[in-house]
């Protein structure tokens, strides 16, 4: 049997393809680095977190409340620590922000009430040259002042009137008589209220006591009004209500006089300078108009822009004095330690809390001399072993520091990362080190 090539062909495809899939699926097991190491320099480290910083407060004050204990995990931008005085900050913040609320207002109320300005400076400028026209219209003046004179003598004998009969006393006659009639009219309501007791509890429908009622009424209105009218045939104002009338009266005798003199100021025309004050009074309207019909007064804006940036910095500056006397964490970590409690005085720049990051520890060296860093590079492979801890791991040189560290000696602090972070490693333990060296 005579197989055909592209058979053949297709076979060894296949076969190819298999073979691929058969080296994709074998994973190559990652080379131990530690395998091939060959140490060149020695040193000595401490196990430090990489992140970690020592915190403290920028502005003084007694400590009002510490919200942490060492070993807290915290988050970042949890509080930490309260100063004393927030209640006082935080109205200082409140009142800032009333006045920036109250800035914008007055700076949109300039947009928004554009058009009534514009309307009312129209309107007062309008009504000033109806004034000045007034003013110009001598019979129209005339006849004001005509009116006002009449109406001063009106209102000088009326208060004449009332001032008489404040000081006068009745003739006795006139009393004698005003008494009769006030024991007649009580002799007549004394009747009235005998005839109606005995239909004073009949139904109100009742014909017979509906007007014996009505009768009984009259007769009370009669008496009220005998005796008010005896009383005041009796007495004369008291000493009050006498000053009262005699002031009112010299009052209006002070207004004829001054009605007349205006009659005769209208006599002689109006005055130059009255002219000009409704002369400017008309041009300032309609400035204003001008003005205001095409939008606010730029100035007006300026000054109340002005007023909203400095709303907004006495804002910014009340906020800031209220976060002053707040510690919030700066990233979130474990509370390493902490140096001061609850009424204590705080300065600041003094530090208060340490807070480090515990799930990312590396290590720096502490002897490693000016020689021996010569011949390490960062990308170096280090292996390392613990005082406390029996593992050996390795790690690499990620940082070399540009200056010699202070102490005794030139030593250089060499950073190195870890390759894995072994349970129980904590900050500031010893770490060994062989370092790969030219």
């Amino acid at each position: 049997m005579k197989i055909k090539p592209y058979f053949v062909f297709t076979f060894l495809l296949a076969a190819m393809v298999l073979a691929a899939c058969s080296t994709a699926q074998t994973a190559t097991p990652e080379a131990d680095p530690l395998e091939t190491f060959v140490p060149g320099v020695n040193a000595t480290g401490e196990i430090v977190p990489e992140q970690y910083a020592s915190l403290s407060v920028t502005t003084p004050g007694v400590v009002e409340t510490v919200f942490v204990r060492e070993g807290d995990l915290v988050e970042a931008g949890q509080l930490l620590l309260q100063i004393k005085g927030g209640e006082q900050a935080q109205a200082a913040v409140t009142a800032a922000q009333l006045e920036l609320t109250n800035a914008r207002n007055a700076l949109d109320d300039l947009y928004e009430n554009t058009d009534l300005i514009a309307a009312n400076a129209l309107k007062t400028a309008q009504d000033t040259e109806n004034a000045l026209e007034d003013l110009l219209n001598r019979e129209l003046q005339e006849a004001l002042a005509l009116k006002a004179i009449a109406d001063a003598e009106k209102l000088i004998e009326d208060t004449e009137r009332i001032y008489n009969y404040t000081i006068t006393t009745a003739d006795q006659a006139d009393i004698d008589l005003q008494k009769a009639q006030v024991i007649l009219a009580k002799d007549a309501l004394d009747k009235a209220i005998e005839d109606f007791e005995p239909y004073e509890n009949k139904p109100e429908d009742n014909l017979i006591r509906a007007n014996l009622l009505g009768r009984k009424a009259a007769a009370q209105q009669a008496y009220d009004d005998a005796v008010r009218r005896l009383n005041a045939l009796l007495g004369t104002g008291d000493e009050v209500d006498i000053a009262v009338a005699q002031a009112d009266y010299e009052t209006a005798q002070a207004q004829l006089l001054e009605a007349q003199r205006d009659y005769e100021r209208v006599q002689e025309g109006p005055m130059e300078g009255d002219i000009a004050v409704l002369e400017a009074k008309i041009a300032s309207a309609y400035e204003d108009y001008d003005t205001y019909k095409e939008g606010p007064d730029p100035a007006d804006v300026a000054a109340a822009e002005a007023r909203i940036a400095n709303a907004e910095a006495q804002l910014a500056a009340a906020q800031a004095a209220l976060d002053d006397l707040q510690l919030l964490a700066p990233f979130s970590g474990t509370i390493s330690e902490l140096n001061i409690k609850d009424s204590e005085w705080v300065s600041p720049g003094a530090p208060v809390i340490v807070l480090a990051d515990l799930n990312s520890l590396q290590v720096e060296t502490t002897d490693l001399s000016e020689i021996d860093v010569a011949k390490i590079a960062p990308g170096d492979t280090v292996r390392i072993t613990f005082d406390a801890l029996p593992d050996t791991i390795a790690g690499t040189v990620v940082r070399i520091s540009p200056k010699a560290a202070q102490g005794s000696g030139v030593n250089y602090t060499v950073t190195i990362a870890l390759t894995e972070q072994l349970d129980g490693l904590r900050w500031g333990m010893t770490a060994y080190m062989d370092l790969e060296g030219e």
